[in-house]
């Protein structure tokens, strides 16, 4: 048994080898695309815009950006959570009238990255908003996930809103005040 385990030793030293190589490789790409993420975004003044929203990172306000490429291609602000598939599906037929689950079209990757932008802003942020407060209200009334989703909806209109008007996020509601269900969320610059 000993004499096996002797023989395994080189074998599994240069598995393990091997593995941390492509380990490193792996980390330095990261590092390389990471850092050229940064000065990309540094560069650009709707994103900084973009990332001054808790919640929205680097990754989050690139691919939102991109994938509305043209803010004046929606009427309406609204119409942003649609396209990326983050409202529920309608079931009507004669007496029967309810909701789905959310309809998943649009691109799968800024919906997760919204997705992921609403649960941060929802979970890890300290600092009070209007959004965070409206979204606790939601997940109070209907669940955790389900408000997850509808701020990230809300998210998906305040950035096409922000883009479109040039304005920076705001904290508190249009009338100064920290309570109500409704946030006002995007002021005039």
């Amino acid at each position: 048994m000993i004499a096996v385990v002797e023989a395994a030793q080189p074998l599994l030293q240069d598995l393990v080898r091997g593995m941390l190589k492509v380990r490193r490789m792996l980390w330095t790409e990261y590092s390389r695309l990471h850092n050229m993420l940064i000065r990309i975004l540094r560069r650009d003044a709707i994103c900084r815009r973009f990332m001054s929203v808790p919640g929205v990172g680097p990754v989050t306000a690139l691919a939102f950006k991109t994938a509305i490429d043209d803010p004046h291609r929606f009427r309406r602000s609204r119409t942003v959570g649609a396209h990326f598939g983050l409202t529920p599906k309608r079931f009507q037929s004669g007496t029967v009238d309810y909701d789905g689950r959310i309809t998943r079209c649009g691109d799968p990757e800024v919906r997760t990255a919204l997705y992921e932008a609403a649960n941060s802003l929802m979970v890890r942020s300290k600092k009070w908003s209007a959004l965070r407060a409206w979204g606790i209200g939601i997940a109070k009334r209907r669940g955790h996930r389900r408000a997850i989703v509808a701020v990230a909806r809300k998210l998906a209109m305040v950035l096409h809103r922000m883009w479109l008007d040039g304005t920076e996020f705001r904290w508190t509601r249009a009338d100064g005040s920290h309570g109500g269900n409704t946030p006002a969320v995007v002021a005039a610059a």
